[in-house]
């Protein structure tokens, strides 16, 4: 039996495939990041507006979907808040470019009832917890990053994505930097084997379990939990600043990490220079082939792009995502002449 987004897969390869438009209407389609999509909602249907000979569409299935779907050549783009790994492009039997659109975050958010204070993580405590190794909440390596803070003795729920996710491959990644015994057990990825918890879908299924289950622990996008009205505390970074997640953070985070010419680059614990950086922070990409036959979709695709570089960063604070740095958005537009 097929599956909803299958056939809408199956839909957009027949229009993609077949060459059709709707009227004098050029469609783009695109699929994947869940980070992203509140900004890109709102940027294609602006761009739409401005731009009435194109539609976009995107389908926010999450960046591992997204990226299966560019594979399958399904969809024009792509959208992913982790990057191709050599070993992934290789096999893709395609060129693929990164295009870094914004900056987000992910931030721990639990249930802790009758606990009103902001609490304090330390890379070892998240670390631990993910692990299975710290298990309850007055545990003293939690306790210690949080004086004065009455902690419950109750054990930890641990709530993690089960769908392959960009959320989870930045929350793995930091992981991995600051704790080997995860970079070797576990590692990172959009989905990995988890020690512990619960798994629940998309960040939807990750807010609800944690809000109906009393001392749950887990992690989202920045955007959503401000959007939601979600506690989430504040992590200890590599210049051992407890630093909460705010656009200002997740900007410095970025400001402290050369970007290498593909684009493909992890901000996510940034060395002890940076003391006012968010430790999980990421970029969010749209990936695209190279080649592309169809002139006309090749030239909507550029037109697109350029203005995410341009006219759309102006509306990503807003929007609560962090602009991209002028000197990577200027790059990028380069980049576009890649296209052909």
């Amino acid at each position: 039996m097929k599956t909803a987004w299958m056939k809408a897969a199956l839909g957009v390869a027949a229009v993609l495939l077949s060459g059709i438009t709707a009227g004098s209407t050029l469609m783009l389609n695109g699929a994947g990041s869940t980070l992203a999509y509140p900004l890109y909602s709102k940027w294609f249907a602006d761009y739409g507006r401005s731009h009435p000979g194109i539609q976009v569409n995107y389908a926010s299935v999450g960046s591992g979907a997204g990226i299966r779907q560019l594979l399958a050549r399904t969809v024009d783009f792509g959208a992913s808040d982790a990057p191709m790994s050599d070993e992934g492009l290789a096999r893709a039997g395609f060129p693929i470019l990164h295009f870094p659109t914004a900056l987000g975050a992910v931030v721990p958010f639990y249930n802790l009832p009758g606990v009103q204070a902001e609490l304090r993580f330390t890379p070892e405590a998240l670390a631990g917890i993910y692990l299975g190794k710290i298990t309850w909440w007055d545990d003293p390596v939690i306790a210690r990053a949080n004086p004065g803070v009455r902690l419950p003795h109750q054990p930890i729920v641990v709530v993690h994505r089960s769908d392959g996710s960009g959320t989870t491959y930045c929350w793995t990644d930091y992981l991995s930097k600051v704790s080997p015994e995860w970079r070797q057990r576990i590692g990172r990825g959009t989905s990995v084997n988890w020690p512990v918890g619960l798994g629940a879908k998309g960040s939807e299924g990750v807010t609800g379990l944690v809000r109906q289950t009393p001392y749950a622990i887990g992690y989202v996008e920045l955007l959503y939990a401000l959007q939601n009205r979600l506690g989430y505390g504040s992590v200890q970074n590599a210049a051992g600043q407890f630093i909460r997640a705010t656009l200002t953070a997740v900007t410095a985070a970025a400001a402290a990490v050369p970007v290498p010419a593909d684009f493909r680059v992890s901000i996510t614990q940034p060395g002890p220079r940076a003391r006012t950086a968010y430790p999980i922070s990421t970029y969010t990409w749209i990936l695209v082939p190279r080649h592309i036959e169809d002139a006309q979709r090749r030239q909507a695709i550029v037109d697109l792009l350029r203005w995410c570089l341009t006219e759309g960063q102006k509306e990503a604070a807003a929007l609560d995502y962090a602009p991209l740095p002028r000197a990577v958005a200027a790059a990028e537009l380069k980049q576009l002449e890649l296209l052909r």
